[in-house]
């Protein structure tokens, strides 16, 4: 199904209408549209204050905790979308992998996945591993009104790499060694994981999420020869199991210049650019058919207020004349950004961009 048509045999929900449905849609709006990466999160006093003491993971089960993070910067700073508060490692431990995520750290794996053995342990998903995100979302959307969710997961690549190195790795060289060294190996190790993400996917579309982005953040560490090779067709099987719910799929990884028109080709209807290349560039690499989402640098919203509303007009001037344009960071909201910065930056695109 097209994104541009309303689901079969429904009448368009309450969010269809909403400027970032639009935006994603590639139709005309009377705003650019802004949500931010990482916008329910540490950035928040109020979020510090509900999770103190509960763990990540234990936090993500938690549906009523889900619901209140989640509307938390929609409430603080009026964003036109919310994403699901949830983390990219939530199926692998609902699979029953031995698995945390440690503060200052991030996601570590007690077994790492090295040999054809060890992917028995990649059992499929199935709803009632995750009962806890279908219930959280039913609470969501009441909630959110015509506020539209985004759901999402953890591309196949990106979810690879945290499962053969055992945890967050700058360099990759096991995942690396697996996809020269074992193509086979790899190649059924992403095919797994695939259909793991894209039935993660399905349960947060069939609740009532209204767009999902697959994170492929670390996929930039990749020559496009090897990401066409060894990785597109996994993403490709991600966004075509979902393909006919007709929900907007978002695709968006860090340091993907070179990558950008191989991501839009896997099936995505938005193309989520980091801060590297500007936004009409990005446009000439992806190519025509996709809206682009993104791209203002993290850090700048540590400098002054002319100095974050200089480097906004900027990245607007960039999507001039895209055929659809979400405004979001280039990367997640950083842990010590000031909440109000990015309060500012909403009402400042939102007041530039009026229509």
């Amino acid at each position: 199904m097209s994104v541009n048509e309303s689901p079969a045999g429904r009448q368009p929900t309450a969010t269809y209408d909403s400027p970032f449905m639009k935006a994603c849609r590639r139709e005309p709006v009377p705003h650019t549209p802004v949500w931010f990466m990482r916008q329910a999160g540490r950035s928040l006093p109020e979020y510090r204050k509900v999770r103190e003491g509960i763990p990540m993971l234990e936090s993500c089960m938690r549906p009523e905790l889900v619901t209140e993070i989640t509307l938390q910067p929609v409430r603080r700073h009026g964003v036109d979308a919310a994403i699901y508060f949830s983390d990219i490692v939530v199926p692998l431990k609902a699979i029953g992998l031995d698995l945390d995520i440690k503060p200052g750290v991030g996601p570590v794996v007690a077994e790492p996945i090295r040999t054809r053995a060890d992917l028995a342990r990649l059992r499929d998903l199935t709803p009632e591993d995750v009962s806890y995100v279908t219930e959280a979302i039913g609470l969501l959307t009441r909630e959110l009104g015509p506020t539209p969710l985004i759901g999402f997961a953890g591309a196949p690549f990106t979810l690879a790499s945290y499962l053969v190195e055992g945890g967050p790795s700058r360099t990759y060289e096991n995942a690396k060694a697996m996809m020269y060294g074992d193509p086979e190996l790899w190649a059924d190790l992403l095919d797994r994981l695939a259909d793991i993400t894209a039935a993660f996917l399905k349960v947060q579309i069939e609740a009532g999420a209204s767009a999902v982005q697959l994170f492929d953040s670390w996929v930039g560490a990749l020559a496009p020869a090897d990401y066409r090779r060894s990785v597109m067709p996994a993403s490709v099987k991600v966004f075509d199991a979902v393909a006919g719910y007709g929900v907007p799929r978002i695709h968006f990884g860090v340091g993907t210049g070179e990558l950008l028109g191989l991501m839009g080709e896997a099936g995505a209807d938005v193309v989520g650019v980091d801060w590297r290349v500007p936004l009409d560039e990005a446009a000439r690499r992806v190519g025509p058919g996709k809206a682009l989402q993104g791209n203002l640098d993290p850090t700048v919203l540590f400098a002054s207020t002319e100095a974050v509303e200089t480097k906004t007009r900027e990245v607007l001037d960039a999507a001039e004349g895209l055929e659809g344009h979400i405004f979001n960071l280039g990367h997640g909201v950083m842990p010590s950004t000031d909440p109000d910065a990015l309060t500012r930056l909403v009402d400042h695109v939102h007041a530039r961009t009026a229509r």
